[in-house]
Protein backbone atom coordinates (compact mmCIF):
# COMPACT_ATOMS: atom_id res chain seq x y z
CA UNK A 1 0.00 0.00 0.00
CA UNK A 2 1.33 3.59 -0.80
CA UNK A 3 2.11 6.25 1.51
CA UNK A 4 -0.25 8.37 -0.30
CA UNK A 5 -3.73 8.53 1.30
CA UNK A 6 -6.36 7.82 -1.08
CA UNK A 7 -10.06 8.17 -0.09
CA UNK A 8 -13.59 7.62 -1.99
CA UNK A 9 -16.79 8.93 -2.28
CA UNK A 10 -18.91 6.09 -3.63
CA UNK A 11 -22.60 7.69 -4.54
CA UNK A 12 -25.37 5.55 -5.42
CA UNK A 13 -26.62 7.31 -8.20
CA UNK A 14 -30.37 6.73 -7.30
CA UNK A 15 -31.42 10.37 -6.50
CA UNK A 16 -29.76 13.16 -5.76
CA UNK A 17 -26.87 13.38 -3.47
CA UNK A 18 -28.38 14.39 0.12
CA UNK A 19 -27.20 15.92 2.86
CA UNK A 20 -25.39 13.02 4.94
CA UNK A 21 -23.55 11.98 1.23
CA UNK A 22 -22.61 15.41 1.25
CA UNK A 23 -20.82 15.53 4.32
CA UNK A 24 -19.58 12.19 3.85
CA UNK A 25 -17.66 13.60 0.75
CA UNK A 26 -16.54 16.31 2.88
CA UNK A 27 -15.14 14.22 5.44
CA UNK A 28 -12.89 12.20 2.81
CA UNK A 29 -12.32 15.14 0.75
CA UNK A 30 -11.07 16.98 3.71
CA UNK A 31 -9.34 14.10 4.95
CA UNK A 32 -7.43 13.35 1.98
CA UNK A 33 -6.40 17.34 1.36
CA UNK A 34 -5.16 16.90 5.26
CA UNK A 35 -2.77 14.75 4.22
CA UNK A 36 -1.93 15.64 1.35
CA UNK A 37 -3.61 12.57 -0.93
CA UNK A 38 -6.05 12.33 -3.38
CA UNK A 39 -10.32 11.76 -3.24
CA UNK A 40 -11.32 9.55 -5.59
CA UNK A 41 -15.11 8.98 -7.46
CA UNK A 42 -16.97 6.02 -7.97
CA UNK A 43 -20.46 5.81 -9.28
CA UNK A 44 -21.92 2.94 -7.43
CA UNK A 45 -24.14 2.17 -10.41
CA UNK A 46 -24.11 -1.67 -10.15
CA UNK A 47 -28.45 -1.54 -9.48
CA UNK A 48 -29.39 -0.76 -13.20
CA UNK A 49 -32.92 -0.85 -11.72
CA UNK A 50 -32.87 2.41 -9.93
CA UNK A 51 -29.22 4.11 -11.44
CA UNK A 52 -30.32 7.09 -13.43
CA UNK A 53 -27.95 9.50 -15.49
CA UNK A 54 -29.72 12.29 -13.84
CA UNK A 55 -28.83 11.31 -10.95
CA UNK A 56 -25.77 10.89 -11.29
CA UNK A 57 -25.48 14.57 -12.63
CA UNK A 58 -27.46 15.78 -9.99
CA UNK A 59 -24.71 14.19 -7.90
CA UNK A 60 -21.76 15.65 -10.04
CA UNK A 61 -23.21 18.95 -9.67
CA UNK A 62 -23.81 18.93 -5.99
CA UNK A 63 -20.11 17.92 -5.34
CA UNK A 64 -18.70 20.42 -7.82
CA UNK A 65 -21.39 23.60 -6.28
CA UNK A 66 -19.97 22.72 -2.74
CA UNK A 67 -16.22 22.91 -4.31
CA UNK A 68 -15.60 19.17 -3.24
CA UNK A 69 -13.37 17.67 -6.19
CA UNK A 70 -11.96 14.83 -6.93
CA UNK A 71 -8.78 13.48 -8.86
CA UNK A 72 -9.13 11.89 -12.17
CA UNK A 73 -12.86 10.75 -13.80
CA UNK A 74 -15.45 9.41 -11.93
CA UNK A 75 -15.41 5.75 -11.84
CA UNK A 76 -18.22 3.32 -13.32
CA UNK A 77 -18.74 0.38 -11.24
CA UNK A 78 -21.02 -1.25 -13.43
CA UNK A 79 -17.93 -0.86 -15.98
CA UNK A 80 -16.23 -2.66 -13.99
CA UNK A 81 -18.04 -5.72 -13.98
CA UNK A 82 -15.81 -7.95 -16.10
CA UNK A 83 -13.01 -7.80 -13.14
CA UNK A 84 -15.07 -8.58 -10.50
CA UNK A 85 -16.21 -11.02 -12.67
CA UNK A 86 -12.58 -12.39 -12.69
CA UNK A 87 -11.61 -12.22 -9.36
CA UNK A 88 -15.04 -14.19 -7.94
CA UNK A 89 -13.89 -17.16 -10.16
CA UNK A 90 -10.07 -16.77 -8.86
CA UNK A 91 -11.37 -16.58 -5.14
CA UNK A 92 -13.34 -20.16 -6.43
CA UNK A 93 -9.80 -21.45 -8.32
CA UNK A 94 -8.36 -20.53 -4.59
CA UNK A 95 -10.71 -22.61 -2.81
CA UNK A 96 -11.99 -19.81 -0.71
CA UNK A 97 -14.98 -19.48 -2.66
CA UNK A 98 -17.58 -22.11 -3.82
CA UNK A 99 -20.36 -22.67 -6.22
CA UNK A 100 -23.85 -22.85 -4.51
CA UNK A 101 -26.92 -24.67 -6.83
CA UNK A 102 -30.00 -23.88 -4.37
CA UNK A 103 -32.90 -22.35 -6.26
CA UNK A 104 -35.11 -19.67 -4.47
CA UNK A 105 -37.83 -21.82 -3.04
CA UNK A 106 -34.84 -24.31 -1.52
CA UNK A 107 -33.83 -21.29 0.07
CA UNK A 108 -36.41 -19.94 1.53
CA UNK A 109 -37.16 -23.84 2.90
CA UNK A 110 -33.44 -23.39 4.73
CA UNK A 111 -34.72 -19.88 6.13
CA UNK A 112 -38.05 -21.45 7.40
CA UNK A 113 -36.37 -24.26 8.89
CA UNK A 114 -33.77 -22.03 10.77
CA UNK A 115 -36.59 -19.76 12.26
CA UNK A 116 -38.39 -22.92 13.34
CA UNK A 117 -35.59 -23.95 15.35
CA UNK A 118 -34.86 -20.61 16.61
CA UNK A 119 -31.74 -20.10 14.73
CA UNK A 120 -30.72 -16.89 12.48
CA UNK A 121 -32.04 -17.70 9.08
CA UNK A 122 -28.26 -17.59 7.13
CA UNK A 123 -27.09 -19.58 4.48
CA UNK A 124 -25.86 -23.03 5.74
CA UNK A 125 -22.92 -23.88 3.39
CA UNK A 126 -24.73 -27.12 2.51
CA UNK A 127 -22.41 -26.82 -0.91
CA UNK A 128 -19.36 -25.52 0.40
CA UNK A 129 -17.41 -28.66 0.20
CA UNK A 130 -19.58 -30.75 -2.25
CA UNK A 131 -17.92 -31.70 -5.27
CA UNK A 132 -18.81 -29.42 -8.41
CA UNK A 133 -19.77 -32.77 -10.59
CA UNK A 134 -22.70 -32.93 -8.53
CA UNK A 135 -24.04 -29.61 -9.35
CA UNK A 136 -28.03 -30.24 -11.04
CA UNK A 137 -27.96 -30.12 -14.38
CA UNK A 138 -28.59 -27.04 -16.47
CA UNK A 139 -28.94 -24.76 -12.85
CA UNK A 140 -26.41 -21.73 -13.10
CA UNK A 141 -25.30 -22.01 -9.85
CA UNK A 142 -23.95 -18.57 -7.85
CA UNK A 143 -20.57 -18.19 -6.47
CA UNK A 144 -20.21 -17.58 -2.66
CA UNK A 145 -17.15 -16.60 -0.19
CA UNK A 146 -16.16 -19.09 2.44
CA UNK A 147 -16.89 -17.04 5.52
CA UNK A 148 -14.50 -18.54 8.58
CA UNK A 149 -16.47 -20.95 10.46
CA UNK A 150 -14.56 -20.03 14.09
CA UNK A 151 -13.04 -17.15 15.54
CA UNK A 152 -13.99 -13.29 14.94
CA UNK A 153 -13.41 -11.02 12.74
CA UNK A 154 -12.55 -7.26 14.18
CA UNK A 155 -12.48 -4.43 12.44
CA UNK A 156 -10.16 -1.66 13.27
CA UNK A 157 -11.89 1.46 13.01
CA UNK A 158 -11.13 5.17 13.09
CA UNK A 159 -13.61 6.02 15.05
CA UNK A 160 -15.94 3.39 16.07
CA UNK A 161 -12.54 1.76 17.78
CA UNK A 162 -11.86 -2.43 17.70
CA UNK A 163 -15.85 -3.90 16.76
CA UNK A 164 -15.79 -7.42 16.91
CA UNK A 165 -17.96 -9.88 14.81
CA UNK A 166 -18.12 -13.47 15.82
CA UNK A 167 -17.71 -15.49 12.41
CA UNK A 168 -20.38 -17.59 13.08
CA UNK A 169 -22.62 -14.85 12.58
CA UNK A 170 -21.52 -14.29 9.06
CA UNK A 171 -22.88 -16.41 6.81
CA UNK A 172 -21.38 -17.24 3.47
CA UNK A 173 -22.36 -14.41 1.32
CA UNK A 174 -23.09 -14.25 -2.60
CA UNK A 175 -20.07 -12.52 -4.34
CA UNK A 176 -21.37 -13.60 -7.81
CA UNK A 177 -25.19 -13.94 -8.60
CA UNK A 178 -26.31 -16.34 -11.10
CA UNK A 179 -26.84 -14.44 -14.31
CA UNK A 180 -22.55 -13.24 -13.60
CA UNK A 181 -23.65 -10.11 -12.01
CA UNK A 182 -21.50 -9.40 -9.01
CA UNK A 183 -23.42 -7.98 -5.81
CA UNK A 184 -22.34 -4.82 -4.08
CA UNK A 185 -20.59 -6.16 -1.52
CA UNK A 186 -18.15 -7.66 -3.83
CA UNK A 187 -17.76 -5.39 -5.98
CA UNK A 188 -16.82 -2.71 -3.57
CA UNK A 189 -14.27 -4.50 -2.54
CA UNK A 190 -12.33 -5.63 -6.05
CA UNK A 191 -12.63 -1.50 -6.68
CA UNK A 192 -11.26 -0.13 -3.48
CA UNK A 193 -8.52 -2.89 -4.22
CA UNK A 194 -7.78 -1.74 -7.10
CA UNK A 195 -8.10 1.97 -7.24
CA UNK A 196 -5.73 2.02 -4.31
CA UNK A 197 -7.91 3.05 -1.81
CA UNK A 198 -5.75 3.38 1.79
CA UNK A 199 -8.82 4.89 3.84
CA UNK A 200 -13.29 4.22 3.70
CA UNK A 201 -15.05 6.49 5.29
CA UNK A 202 -18.51 6.19 5.25
CA UNK A 203 -21.43 6.34 7.13
CA UNK A 204 -21.85 3.65 10.05
CA UNK A 205 -24.72 1.75 8.99
CA UNK A 206 -21.53 0.03 6.70
CA UNK A 207 -20.06 -1.52 9.74
CA UNK A 208 -21.51 -5.13 9.31
CA UNK A 209 -20.48 -4.87 5.64
CA UNK A 210 -17.00 -3.88 6.60
CA UNK A 211 -16.80 -7.36 8.74
CA UNK A 212 -18.28 -8.82 5.42
CA UNK A 213 -15.86 -6.78 3.10
CA UNK A 214 -12.89 -7.97 5.51
CA UNK A 215 -13.21 -11.73 4.63
CA UNK A 216 -13.04 -11.36 0.80
CA UNK A 217 -10.37 -8.99 1.31
CA UNK A 218 -8.26 -11.59 3.78
CA UNK A 219 -9.54 -14.28 0.59
CA UNK A 220 -7.72 -12.87 -1.64
CA UNK A 221 -4.99 -12.01 0.50
CA UNK A 222 -4.71 -8.08 0.36
CA UNK A 223 -4.06 -5.46 2.34
CA UNK A 224 -7.23 -3.96 3.99
CA UNK A 225 -7.50 -0.61 3.86
CA UNK A 226 -8.50 1.58 7.02
CA UNK A 227 -11.67 2.18 8.19
CA UNK A 228 -13.46 4.79 9.67
CA UNK A 229 -17.25 4.58 9.88
CA UNK A 230 -18.92 7.84 10.92
CA UNK A 231 -22.23 8.45 12.60
CA UNK A 232 -25.21 9.12 10.79
CA UNK A 233 -27.22 12.49 10.62
CA UNK A 234 -30.21 12.49 13.21
CA UNK A 235 -32.81 15.53 13.19
CA UNK A 236 -33.62 17.78 15.92
CA UNK A 237 -35.74 15.17 17.41
CA UNK A 238 -33.52 12.47 17.54
CA UNK A 239 -35.12 10.50 14.76
CA UNK A 240 -33.07 9.23 12.02
CA UNK A 241 -33.07 12.19 9.37
CA UNK A 242 -35.61 11.89 7.20
CA UNK A 243 -36.94 14.36 3.91
CA UNK A 244 -39.31 16.11 6.97
CA UNK A 245 -35.98 16.75 9.15
CA UNK A 246 -34.32 18.34 5.74
CA UNK A 247 -32.82 15.18 4.09
CA UNK A 248 -33.06 17.24 1.09
CA UNK A 249 -30.80 17.23 -1.87
CA UNK A 250 -27.80 19.34 -2.16
CA UNK A 251 -29.08 21.39 -4.70
CA UNK A 252 -32.32 22.42 -2.21
CA UNK A 253 -30.14 24.52 0.25
CA UNK A 254 -28.93 26.15 -2.99
CA UNK A 255 -32.51 26.94 -3.58
CA UNK A 256 -32.90 27.85 -0.16
CA UNK A 257 -29.96 30.36 -0.45
CA UNK A 258 -27.23 28.96 1.42
CA UNK A 259 -23.63 30.01 0.74
CA UNK A 260 -21.21 26.58 -0.25
CA UNK A 261 -18.69 27.43 2.12
CA UNK A 262 -21.29 28.19 4.87
CA UNK A 263 -23.30 24.65 4.29
CA UNK A 264 -19.59 22.74 4.00
CA UNK A 265 -18.45 24.36 7.41
CA UNK A 266 -21.78 23.61 9.01
CA UNK A 267 -21.85 19.75 7.80
CA UNK A 268 -17.57 19.92 9.41
CA UNK A 269 -19.66 20.19 12.50
CA UNK A 270 -21.52 17.74 12.52
CA UNK A 271 -19.60 15.18 14.48
CA UNK A 272 -16.49 16.59 14.19
CA UNK A 273 -15.34 19.46 16.66
CA UNK A 274 -11.83 21.69 16.68
CA UNK A 275 -12.18 23.14 19.94
CA UNK A 276 -14.71 25.93 20.30
CA UNK A 277 -14.17 26.92 17.01
CA UNK A 278 -18.16 27.53 14.89
CA UNK A 279 -16.97 29.27 12.16
CA UNK A 280 -14.31 28.07 9.98
CA UNK A 281 -13.17 28.66 6.94
CA UNK A 282 -12.56 25.81 4.12
CA UNK A 283 -9.09 26.40 4.46
CA UNK A 284 -9.33 26.47 8.74
CA UNK A 285 -11.45 22.72 8.22
CA UNK A 286 -8.46 21.71 5.54
CA UNK A 287 -5.36 22.30 8.53
CA UNK A 288 -7.18 20.92 11.03
CA UNK A 289 -9.38 17.98 10.38
CA UNK A 290 -8.56 14.62 11.48
CA UNK A 291 -11.17 11.90 10.54
CA UNK A 292 -9.98 10.15 14.04
CA UNK A 293 -11.51 13.41 15.86
CA UNK A 294 -14.69 12.79 14.83
CA UNK A 295 -17.87 11.68 17.04
CA UNK A 296 -18.88 8.82 17.91
CA UNK A 297 -22.37 9.51 18.63
CA UNK A 298 -25.12 10.59 15.75
CA UNK A 299 -25.36 14.70 15.12
CA UNK A 300 -28.48 16.33 14.96
CA UNK A 301 -29.17 18.78 12.10
CA UNK A 302 -30.18 22.26 13.24
CA UNK A 303 -31.37 24.28 10.37
CA UNK A 304 -31.63 27.67 12.92
CA UNK A 305 -27.53 26.97 13.64
CA UNK A 306 -27.13 26.48 9.66
CA UNK A 307 -29.19 30.07 9.21
CA UNK A 308 -27.39 31.67 11.79
CA UNK A 309 -23.99 30.68 10.48
CA UNK A 310 -25.01 31.15 6.90
CA UNK A 311 -25.30 35.19 7.61
CA UNK A 312 -21.98 34.88 9.91
CA UNK A 313 -20.51 33.35 6.62
CA UNK A 314 -22.57 36.24 4.30
CA UNK A 315 -21.43 39.05 6.40
CA UNK A 316 -17.78 38.27 6.56
CA UNK A 317 -17.62 37.73 2.70
CA UNK A 318 -16.62 40.24 0.43
CA UNK A 319 -19.15 42.71 -1.15
CA UNK A 320 -17.90 42.37 -4.79
CA UNK A 321 -17.53 37.99 -4.55
CA UNK A 322 -21.24 38.31 -2.77
CA UNK A 323 -22.42 40.15 -5.40
CA UNK A 324 -21.43 37.98 -8.09
CA UNK A 325 -22.63 34.83 -5.80
CA UNK A 326 -25.89 36.39 -5.70
CA UNK A 327 -25.83 36.96 -9.46
CA UNK A 328 -24.66 33.01 -10.06
CA UNK A 329 -27.20 31.70 -7.70
CA UNK A 330 -30.46 33.72 -8.85
CA UNK A 331 -31.46 31.48 -11.38
CA UNK A 332 -32.00 28.75 -8.76
CA UNK A 333 -33.40 30.68 -6.02
CA UNK A 334 -37.22 31.50 -6.06
CA UNK A 335 -38.47 34.25 -7.97
CA UNK A 336 -34.60 35.02 -8.59
CA UNK A 337 -35.36 35.10 -12.10
CA UNK A 338 -37.99 38.13 -12.06
CA UNK A 339 -34.65 39.80 -10.06
CA UNK A 340 -32.12 38.71 -12.41
CA UNK A 341 -34.24 39.80 -15.75
CA UNK A 342 -34.32 43.41 -14.27
CA UNK A 343 -30.72 43.44 -13.33
CA UNK A 344 -28.70 46.09 -16.13
CA UNK A 345 -25.44 46.89 -15.72
CA UNK A 346 -26.50 49.81 -13.57
CA UNK A 347 -28.95 48.37 -11.56
CA UNK A 348 -25.73 45.66 -10.69
CA UNK A 349 -23.29 48.79 -9.58
CA UNK A 350 -26.15 49.75 -7.38
CA UNK A 351 -26.47 46.22 -5.89
CA UNK A 352 -22.75 46.62 -5.43
CA UNK A 353 -23.09 49.57 -3.74
CA UNK A 354 -26.37 48.81 -1.20
CA UNK A 355 -24.02 45.80 -0.24
CA UNK A 356 -22.93 46.27 2.50
CA UNK A 357 -26.13 47.59 3.62
CA UNK A 358 -28.02 44.34 2.29
CA UNK A 359 -25.81 41.75 4.44
CA UNK A 360 -26.17 43.39 7.40
CA UNK A 361 -30.42 42.44 7.43
CA UNK A 362 -29.67 38.93 5.49
CA UNK A 363 -29.50 35.41 6.30
CA UNK A 364 -29.48 33.82 3.13
CA UNK A 365 -29.45 34.61 -0.55
CA UNK A 366 -32.87 34.37 -1.01
CA UNK A 367 -33.39 36.94 1.92
CA UNK A 368 -30.71 39.12 0.40
CA UNK A 369 -32.20 39.21 -3.43
CA UNK A 370 -35.68 39.61 -1.51
CA UNK A 371 -33.73 43.01 0.30
CA UNK A 372 -32.11 44.55 -2.82
CA UNK A 373 -35.86 43.64 -5.21
CA UNK A 374 -36.08 47.51 -4.23
CA UNK A 375 -33.58 48.32 -6.67
CA UNK A 376 -35.27 47.59 -9.71
CA UNK A 377 -39.05 47.46 -8.67
CA UNK A 378 -41.18 49.32 -10.92
CA UNK A 379 -42.85 52.57 -10.34
CA UNK A 380 -45.27 53.14 -8.88
CA UNK A 381 -44.28 50.67 -6.44
CA UNK A 382 -46.71 47.93 -4.81
CA UNK A 383 -46.85 48.55 -1.00
CA UNK A 384 -46.65 45.55 1.41
CA UNK A 385 -48.99 45.50 4.02
CA UNK A 386 -46.87 47.17 6.75
CA UNK A 387 -45.67 49.85 3.75
CA UNK A 388 -49.23 50.60 3.39
CA UNK A 389 -50.24 50.89 6.75
CA UNK A 390 -47.35 53.19 7.58
CA UNK A 391 -48.04 55.60 4.91
CA UNK A 392 -51.51 56.91 5.97
CA UNK A 393 -52.49 60.97 5.72
CA UNK A 394 -49.78 62.13 8.13
CA UNK A 395 -46.90 60.21 7.06
CA UNK A 396 -47.53 61.19 3.05
CA UNK A 397 -48.18 65.10 4.60
CA UNK A 398 -44.24 64.53 6.40
CA UNK A 399 -43.01 63.18 2.79
CA UNK A 400 -44.72 66.57 1.37
CA UNK A 401 -42.99 68.65 3.39
CA UNK A 402 -39.48 66.67 3.32
CA UNK A 403 -39.49 66.42 -0.29
CA UNK A 404 -38.65 70.20 -1.21
CA UNK A 405 -35.81 69.84 1.02
CA UNK A 406 -34.35 66.81 0.00
CA UNK A 407 -34.58 68.47 -4.31
CA UNK A 408 -32.73 71.47 -2.91
CA UNK A 409 -29.74 69.39 -1.97
CA UNK A 410 -26.63 70.34 -3.93
CA UNK A 411 -24.88 67.36 -3.20
CA UNK A 412 -26.90 63.95 -2.76
CA UNK A 413 -25.40 61.29 -0.25
CA UNK A 414 -26.06 59.29 2.70
CA UNK A 415 -24.24 61.88 4.94
CA UNK A 416 -26.26 64.95 2.93
CA UNK A 417 -29.56 63.44 2.97
CA UNK A 418 -29.00 61.85 6.90
CA UNK A 419 -28.40 65.37 7.41
CA UNK A 420 -31.83 67.09 5.64
CA UNK A 421 -33.47 64.68 7.12
CA UNK A 422 -32.39 65.17 10.87
CA UNK A 423 -32.71 68.93 9.87
CA UNK A 424 -36.41 68.99 9.01
CA UNK A 425 -37.31 66.21 12.34
CA UNK A 426 -35.76 68.91 14.55
CA UNK A 427 -37.73 71.57 12.84
CA UNK A 428 -41.25 69.83 12.55
CA UNK A 429 -40.56 68.23 16.42
CA UNK A 430 -40.72 64.55 15.25
CA UNK A 431 -38.35 61.84 16.25
CA UNK A 432 -36.23 60.55 13.60
CA UNK A 433 -38.25 57.33 13.39
CA UNK A 434 -41.49 59.52 11.72
CA UNK A 435 -40.07 60.55 9.27
CA UNK A 436 -37.32 57.47 8.07
CA UNK A 437 -39.68 55.04 8.34
CA UNK A 438 -42.42 56.77 5.67
CA UNK A 439 -39.49 57.35 3.69
CA UNK A 440 -38.20 53.61 3.83
CA UNK A 441 -41.96 53.06 2.77
CA UNK A 442 -42.56 55.09 -0.02
CA UNK A 443 -38.60 54.80 -1.69
CA UNK A 444 -38.63 50.62 -1.04
CA UNK A 445 -42.68 49.32 -0.75
CA UNK A 446 -41.42 47.48 2.59
CA UNK A 447 -41.43 48.31 6.42
CA UNK A 448 -37.64 46.61 6.61
CA UNK A 449 -34.67 47.69 4.24
CA UNK A 450 -31.10 48.80 4.94
CA UNK A 451 -30.09 51.75 6.52
CA UNK A 452 -32.51 54.40 4.86
CA UNK A 453 -29.76 56.78 3.88
CA UNK A 454 -27.97 54.14 2.02
CA UNK A 455 -31.21 53.31 -0.12
CA UNK A 456 -31.40 57.22 -0.84
CA UNK A 457 -27.79 56.85 -1.86
CA UNK A 458 -28.38 53.67 -4.31
CA UNK A 459 -31.01 54.60 -5.61
CA UNK A 460 -30.09 58.16 -6.24
CA UNK A 461 -31.79 61.60 -6.74
CA UNK A 462 -34.02 61.36 -9.13
CA UNK A 463 -35.27 57.91 -8.83
CA UNK A 464 -35.66 58.88 -4.79
CA UNK A 465 -37.13 61.76 -5.13
CA UNK A 466 -39.59 60.39 -8.54
CA UNK A 467 -40.83 57.05 -5.59
CA UNK A 468 -41.67 59.96 -3.20
CA UNK A 469 -43.57 62.02 -5.26
CA UNK A 470 -45.49 59.02 -6.40
CA UNK A 471 -46.51 57.93 -2.70
CA UNK A 472 -48.00 62.12 -2.23
CA UNK A 473 -49.65 62.44 -5.07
Amino acid sequence: MSDQVVTRFAPSPTGFLHIGGARTALFNWLYARHTGGKMLLRIEDTDRERSTDAATAAILDGLTWLGLTWDGDAISQFGRAARHREVAEELVRLGKAYYAYETPAELDAMREKARAEGRPPRYNGQWRDRDPSEAPEGVPGVIRIKAPLEGETVVHDLVQGDVRFPNKDLDDLIILRSDGVPTYMHAVVVDDHDMGVTHIIRGDDHLTNAARQTVIYQAMGWDVPKMAHIPLIHGADGAKLSKRHGALGVEAYRAMGYLPEALLNYLARLGWSHGDDEVMSVEDMISWFDIADVNKGAARFDFAKLEALNGVHMRAMDDGRLTGLLLETLPHLPYGEALADKLTDKAKAQLLQAMPGLKERAKTLVELADNAYFIVADRPLVLDEKAAAILDGDAKGVLKALQPMLGALPEWTAETTEAAVRAYAEQAGLKLGKVAQPLRAALTGRSTSPGVFDVLAVLGREESLDRINDQID
